[in-house]
């Protein structure tokens, strides 16, 4: 989620939390993302979470073209845009290539949207933008807004940390789930409250660990409905 302050003196680097920008190079593309910690907490700030699963995208095992990608508890909206950048299709026609792009709905809370939509503004070229949509999204509530089953992957970074909102959240990958969908969380296990999601993720889906970055201590989950076990 977002919008819930971590205490200054938790351990985590000033420079990484308080510096106004962060400048990232993915996609063959220099991204640079405005950060603003003071006024929207953890929501502002660009968390190794959604580094780790962007170079997880860009590795190119998993194809977002043409796909209809959704992402939970954005923030800064980097992991959106990337996913937006790497679902281009390439072709030497414009129009087919604008064809195959990936549709991506890039949600957080209403408190967040405007600073999320400032950053995906201004990262994308002007013929990606109607193919990045930035909607308001409260984990377990007006669900109907949203398309049940309607999306091929369901990406959230660093979004498993707050207790309480675990059944809201589980609710939310439900409701947003086929059989087909392919949901990729990348977090750090920090404490036991990390350990009971993933007993509680795993009681509702098919659970795999994909990849884990030894340098950030970061892990990217795969799951899936059921007993599905498919590639990408």
């Amino acid at each position: 989620m977002a919008l819930v302050p971590y205490e200054e003196g938790a351990g985590w680097g000033a420079r990484q939390l308080h510096s106004p920008s962060a400048t990232y190079h993915f996609v063959s593309r220099t991204i640079r993302i405005k950060q603003d910690w003071r006024r929207l907490g953890v929501a502002a700030v660009v968390w190794d979470a959604a580094v780790v699963l962007c170079a997880y995208l860009e590795m190119g095992g998993i194809d977002l073209r043409d796909r209809s990608v959704i992402e939970l508890g954005a923030g800064t909206g980097l992991l959106g845009i990337v996913a937006t950048l790497l679902g281009k299709g390439f072709s030497l026609c414009l129009l087919k290539a604008i064809y195959n792009c990936a549709h991506v709905t890039i949600t957080d809370r209403a408190a967040a949207l405007e600073f999320l939509e400032s950053n995906v503004q201004a990262n994308l070229p002007s013929e990606l933008r109607p193919r990045a949509v930035v909607k308001e999204l409260t984990w377990g509530r007006d669900l109907d807004n949203f398309p049940s089953g309607a999306f091929d992957f369901i990406l959230g970074a660093d979004i498993v940390y707050l207790e309480e909102t675990f059944a809201e959240l589980l609710q939310t990958l439900e409701h947003l789930c086929s059989e087909q969908t392919v949901i990729l969380l990348s977090c750090r296990i920090r404490y036991e409250r990390d350990h009971r999601f993933l007993r509680m993720l795993r009681g509702r889906f098919s659970v795999s660990e994909v990849h884990y970055d030894s340098n950030k201590e970061v892990h990217i989950y795969k799951a899936q409905r059921g007993s599905r076990k498919d590639d990408f």
